[in-house]
């Protein structure tokens, strides 16, 4: 078969200006192999890490006495499943410890019509998500926390827990506060116009706060004496709490056996007896308390007696040291026995009434070598301080904080050129600054 020159002239052009335009479009001299793009869709998720505009969701909160089991079989989970959701979600969480009240939320497949997953918010960080489909991906998670230091600083007028709270405080401010200086201030003789401010660690889980972490450095202004606090790690890596010199806050005994009462009776050489309608010394200091409040030993010890005694009612002894012995009268109930060593703090009773007593009330007793003493006035020596090879680490450590517990500008401070007078023989300097 035979073609003419025209028809086949064309038809050269024609491939020549395809060819011309593939060379266009691809940017080379040769055609590569074709590639395939990609479409990047992003796929929302909510606060337990799950797509929820995949399934339909109902959020729920757990009910009076309601348990895991009752949960899911709300949604037709079975049995089996549910054991094996449970043994996949420990030793991290326990589905025997769902709280009445907190918050859970369940996926649903629209196209199924079966439950997916179920979240449940253990508290204000952690969550749980169980896997209803495939138990063995059920996993515990942690929202991450912003920290940040804050500042709360008030004047007595009530209680110092309604005056941190009444300052925009977290309410276990006031504990950890009283926690601090329970070795220097009795905080049940808290009078108005007593003032503190202290630095704390605010913490946040997505812009909501959440528990404070503990307090960085505190001054309470009490009878007119001011007392300093601030946080400091040792070398070991324990934090404790020294004064502006660098002495331990911490002493042999707490200054008072309980955390929030009031003083009823002081110590004294004679006191008209309610009961036996006499005056007569009282060699003890009566706190007021509810029916039931802890009572707390004021030092680490041996418990010398645990039970009933006459008049003491309820009664236990504890002896400290060779020095120290107290005793806590009228308890309503005994939590030790003797022989028991017991920690400083550990709840050893309970407030009560028993024995020779008008009402529920703590009589606590202290003695010295066998003689009774004025635990409230009494002065304790310290523990150890600062240890001296972290001399300049503790001082800058104050130098920094001194600004916010004054309520001053650090820069007024530093261009004053003032700072915290310092005593080389009693101010001792530490490891870092304890921020958790």
């Amino acid at each position: 078969m035979s073609f003419s020159r025209g028809p086949v002239r064309l038809l050269a052009v024609l491939l020549i200006v395809a060819g011309g335009g593939i060379a266009c479009q691809t940017g080379a001299t040769a055609p590569t192999a074709p590639t395939e793009s990609t479409a990047v869709f992003e796929v929302s998720t909510d606060r337990y890490g799950l797509p929820t505009g995949r399934y339909e969701v109902e959020d729920g909160r757990v009910g009076r006495a309601e348990t895991f089991s009752d949960v899911l079989g709300e949604h037709g989970v079975d049995y089996q499943t549910i054991l094996r959701l449970a043994d996949a979600a420990r030793p991290e969480f326990e589905v025997t410890n769902l709280r009445a009240g907190r918050p859970y939320r369940v996926y649903v497949n629209p196209w199924l019509q079966q439950p997916q997953y179920l979240a449940y918010q253990i508290d204000a960080r952690r969550y749980v998500v169980f896997d209803l489909q495939h138990p063995d991906r059920t996993h515990v998670a942690t929202r991450p926390v912003t920290r940040q230091w804050a500042t709360v600083a008030g004047t007595v007028e009530g209680s110092l827990y309604e005056t941190v709270v009444d300052n925009g405080g977290h309410p276990l401010l006031a504990l950890r506060l009283s926690e601090v200086f329970a070795w220097q201030i009795d905080f049940f003789r808290l009078r108005a116009g007593d003032s503190f401010r202290l630095v704390y660690e605010a913490r946040a889980v997505e812009g909501d706060a959440v528990q404070p972490g503990d307090i960085v450095a505190a001054h309470v202004r009490h009878r007119g004496e001011d007392y300093y606090a601030f946080r400091f790690e040792s070398g070991a890596g324990d934090a404790e709490y020294f004064n502006r010199a660098g002495q331990s806050l911490r002493r042999q005994l707490l200054k008072a056996p309980l955390q929030y009462s009031r003083i009823s009776s002081g110590y004294t050489n004679r006191r008209y007896h309610p009961v036996l309608k006499e005056y007569r010394p009282h060699r003890g200091v009566d706190y007021a308390a509810p029916r039931g409040t802890p009572v707390r030993s004021v030092g680490e010890g041996v418990v010398q007696r645990a039970g009933y005694e006459g008049p003491n009612g309820n009664y236990v002894k504890i002896r400290h040291n060779g020095t120290y012995t107290s005793g806590y009268l009228h308890l309503s109930q005994i939590s030790v026995a003797s022989g028991d060593r017991v920690q400083q703090g550990e709840t050893i009773g309970y407030v009560g009434s028993t024995g020779r007593s008008t009402g529920p009330h703590l009589d606590y007793r202290l003695w010295k070598h066998g003689s009774p003493v004025n635990p409230v006035t009494l002065e304790l020596p310290p523990s150890q301080p600062v240890p001296l090879q972290h001399r300049d680490a503790f001082r800058a450590t104050v130098w920094a904080l001194l600004p916010r517990l004054d309520g001053e500008s650090v820069f007024a401070r530093a261009s004053s050129g003032a700072g915290p007078r310092w005593n080389d023989r009693t101010a001792p300097a530490g490891p870092h600054l304890a921020n958790r």
